[in-house]
């Protein structure tokens, strides 16, 4: 009986050291892990519809329930996880926030901030590891990429491949193309362009939206003449604002679909996504904050839950060893999307599928079945190796 209960001892002992994760130590101090989020949204000027406003705490509820998940499994390996908020309405102020976190040890953040502070924080605090859930720019995925920074969020061209690459299994392949005036419209306008050169669409015409009118009354009368050109399959809106996109669909001169940014869109994350064990995350979300998870809730809850998984791994939450080992193809991530999700080695961008919805119901997913890709189909969406001028790893 000795020998057998000995036995079976080891074999308990064997089997821990191969678990993964495995009980800490019971004398091994406990790990605090301190991650700030950072939010700031800019004034986006008068809107000329009344379409309805993205929550105002959008991005900083998706972090809160991933810290939420993460000292629920922390708690074996003696991991404690603290978020500290800082959401201002200016990004000088967001700036000082983020030094004064700095100051307390803090190196780890999740950022929801346009491009521009997204800039002035990576440089601000260059020892630190900066997780973009909040700017879409290309431009910090293909040329000027930030050594201390990974995106969650995906880019625009991604978005926008995603969409084509539905469009072309639907052989929906004559676009025509309406921009509004702003910066990120012209934005978005690009990574569609762009996305019907790279698979193959043909963009008949192009029209730029001009007015400074409520179409709420008037788009009954006025859509049909503007979209009246030569024969489209699909209308391609870029109105990231939302000033006249809602309404187009069922006013267009031809009976045709709308898509990209109102209609059939691409995003991160929707409410309609439920395979592979989201419908748990949605449910867990809207019981903590009493709403719908949208994109910049997903990108701030991967963002965190990467920190997680890394730290986890590592057993240390130090900023530069996070960052080398996500940059290294060995951080595989669970995303509730039915694929491993990793980051890109050249550009710190998160690999993910992306669904394509319309408002209410779940259309599909790309990437989109026959798209292949030398590595992974999911390199298809967004900038490849070939066509980024920067290499993160090369910084390893």
């Amino acid at each position: 009986m000795r020998r057998i209960s000995q036995s079976l001892m080891l074999c308990a002992i064997a089997l821990c050291s191969l678990a993964t994760p495995c009980l800490a130590n019971p004398g091994t101090a406990e790990l605090e892990i301190r991650i700030a989020y950072l939010g700031y949204t800019p004034e986006t000027g008068p809107l000329l519809s009344n379409v309805i406003p993205e929550p105002e705490d959008a991005g900083r509820r998706g972090a809160e329930l991933a810290i939420i998940d993460s000292n629920s499994t922390g708690r074996f390996l003696k991991h404690r996880y603290q978020l500290d908020v800082a959401e201002r309405s200016d990004s000088d102020s967001l700036l000082a926030a983020a030094s004064e976190l700095h100051t307390q040890g803090v190196r780890l953040f999740v950022v929801n901030a346009p491009a521009a502070t997204l800039r002035q924080l990576s440089q601000a605090l260059p020892d630190s590891l900066l997780l973009n859930a909040g700017s879409a720019d290309d431009s910090l995925r293909q040329s000027q990429c930030l050594s201390n920074v990974l995106h969650t969020l995906p880019s625009r061209a991604m978005l926008a491949d995603a969409l084509a690459q539905f469009l072309v299994v639907r052989k929906w392949t004559r676009g025509l193309l309406i921009s509004g005036p702003t910066a990120d419209d012209q934005a978005y306008a690009a990574a569609l362009k762009r996305a019907a050169k790279r698979f193959g669409l043909r963009i008949v015409a192009e029209k730029a939206w001009s007015f400074d009118n409520d179409q709420r009354r008037s788009a009954q009368a006025e859509m049909p003449l503007f979209t009246q050109t030569a024969e489209y399959d699909v209308v391609l809106v870029a109105d990231e604002r939302g000033d006249f996109g809602e309404y187009l669909p069922y006013q267009t001169w031809y009976p045709r679909p709308v898509a990209g940014t109102q209609g059939l869109t691409s995003t991160a994350w929707h409410k309609t996504v439920e395979t592979y064990g989201a419908a748990q995350l949605q449910k867990r979300f809207e019981a903590h904050a009493q709403r719908w998870m949208n994109d910049r809730d997903f990108a701030a809850w991967i963002a965190v839950r990467s920190i997680a998984s890394a730290v986890s791994k590592l057993r240390r939450n130090d900023a530069q060893a996070i960052r080398s080992l996500a940059l290294s193809d060995q951080l595989p991530l669970d995303g509730f999307k039915g694929r491993k999700l990793s980051f890109r080695s050249w550009n710190g961008q998160l690999r993910q599928p992306i669904p394509l919805v319309q408002p209410r119901a779940l259309v599909s997913n790309s990437p989109q079945e026959g798209f292949l890709h030398p590595n992974t189909e999911l390199d298809s969406l967004g900038y490849d190796r070939p066509e980024v001028s920067c290499d993160l790893a090369a910084n390893l």
